[in-house]
């Protein structure tokens, strides 16, 4: 119950904000705002406060703002004094603004509360404090070109001497773009190894294809996968697979892949104790690979950043989280995310929730991400999104008059009708999601 509720506060503070970003641009603009409203449906709190009706509804899923002449069919005929208060009075590139500002508010956020985070403190990849040794070279990367492998440290990038990752990523940045060369410890020997640091990025060595040691851990569990339904539990230690040592966590994708699909042995330690788990992979969204469902065990040290750093940090994982966001969309849009994925109200209740019961940096992180994603979603160009009215103003833009009212009735339509079959699948998908969590 205290997560349903956790959540459902969550869950209105992004609403909040998406819909004081109109609220606020409709008033500067002029416009007379009628309801603020957080919810949908039977009123629960109700409050006039100048001319504005403040209100929270009974169906915490939303909220709207309602404006002067927005679409909506008045009682009587609007005085001179009226009218120039209407939103639908206002200039074209006014209106705009006002549409605009709900998800534009969701997306700026997160660069508000993320520096927060790095402020008050967060877990981050212990790994980052550890000497640079190289766990697992990407195949085809960059680094791979270059002739970097498996247990390499590196201890210099140019002049810089490196004792850490985070030494290495800002040595690598400070030289994006150009040609670096990496002293590295191998095998008792230093060697010297010249690689194009193309675009690091916030990424640093793992743009170039450089990933930390990992230990073939469990950490966490896919529900319904091969993984779980066999009975390997979090904290597991795979030792081997068809009687192949495990050495680290990147040995195990290769061995999946060649049993092609087939039953595989997999010896475990558990509680001091080995036993032996045979699990059947299955394939996964793309169909070209066989996965079990599990993600490895991540070691993470509780930091705190000063302002400035904390700023850096939280802009750059903003930026992140929004190329991240857009990216899945795009997947989805081209077939290559299983729509399985979508979450709705249940998933993010659930997910904001739990989030509300750790620490603050974890709220703040959600909040952040579920922010971006309330805010790119409505800029779909999707009538009764926010992105649709866009799409009917650039229209009025570029061709001097709006659309038929005759069109944009059918576009709403259409629209509406996308969105309930959208929310029915994502509520589909959170009914599976809670039943299989459970089994």
């Amino acid at each position: 119950m205290l997560t349903i509720i956790a959540g459902i506060i969550m869950l209105g503070i992004l609403v909040f904000v998406h819909e004081l970003g109109h609220f606020t641009v409709a008033k500067l603009a002029g416009v007379k705002v009628l309801k603020f409203s957080l919810g949908f449906g039977p009123r629960l709190v109700s409050r006039q406060w100048g001319e504005t009706e403040y209100m929270i509804c009974a169906i915490p899923l939303g909220g709207y703002v309602q404006m002067l002449g927005e679409g909506v069919e008045e009682d009587q005929p609007l005085s001179d004094e009226e009218r120039s208060r209407s939103f639908a009075e206002k200039s074209v590139w006014r209106r705009l603004a006002i549409i605009a500002a709900g998800p534009f508010m969701n997306l700026v956020l997160p660069f508000l509360i993320l520096p927060l985070a790095f402020m008050v403190g967060i877990n981050l990849p212990a790994f980052l404090d550890q000497p640079a040794c190289v766990g697992y070279v990407l195949p085809q990367s960059p680094a791979a070109e270059a002739g970097l492998r498996s247990g390499d440290c590196i201890v210099a990038v140019g002049e810089q001497p490196i004792n850490s990752w985070v030494d290495a990523d800002k040595a690598l940045l400070a030289q994006a773009g150009q040609a670096a060369v990496f002293a590295v410890q191998r095998a008792g020997t230093l060697e010297s190894i010249a690689i194009s640091a193309t675009d690091s990025s916030a990424e640093g060595l793992q743009a170039l294809g450089l990933a930390p040691a990992q230990e073939a851990v469990v950490g966490a569990l896919s529900p319904g996968m091969p993984a779980q339904q066999a009975g390997l539990l979090i904290g597991d230690r795979i030792l081997s697979v068809d009687g192949e040592s495990i050495v680290s966590w990147y040995d195990l994708k290769t061995i999946i892949q060649r049993a092609g699909g087939g039953s595989q042995i997999f010896l475990v330690e558990r509680n001091a104790q080995q036993l032996e788990i045979s699990i059947v992979p299955a394939r996964g969204d793309g169909k070209s690979e066989f996965l079990i469902g599990i993600a490895p065990q991540a070691e993470t040290v509780f930091k705190r950043f000063p302002f400035k750093e904390a700023f850096r940090h939280g802009v750059a994982r903003s930026r992140d989280l929004i190329e991240l966001t857009l990216t899945f969309v795009q997947k989805l849009v081209l077939g290559k995310v299983s729509s399985s994925n979508i979450g709705g109200p249940i998933t993010v209740i659930q997910v904001a929730g739990q989030a509300a019961q750790t620490d603050l940096a974890s709220v703040l992180s959600i909040l952040a991400f579920l922010s971006i994603q309330l805010g790119i979603l409505n800029l779909f160009p999707i009538p009764i999104l926010d992105g649709g009215h866009l799409l009917f103003g650039i229209f009025e833009l570029v061709f001097r008059r709006p659309l038929a009212l005759r069109v944009r009735e059918i576009a709403q339509q259409v629209g509406l009708l996308f969105i309930v079959m959208l929310m029915a699948l994502a509520f589909y998908n959170d009914i599976l999601r809670v039943f299989s969590g459970g089994q």
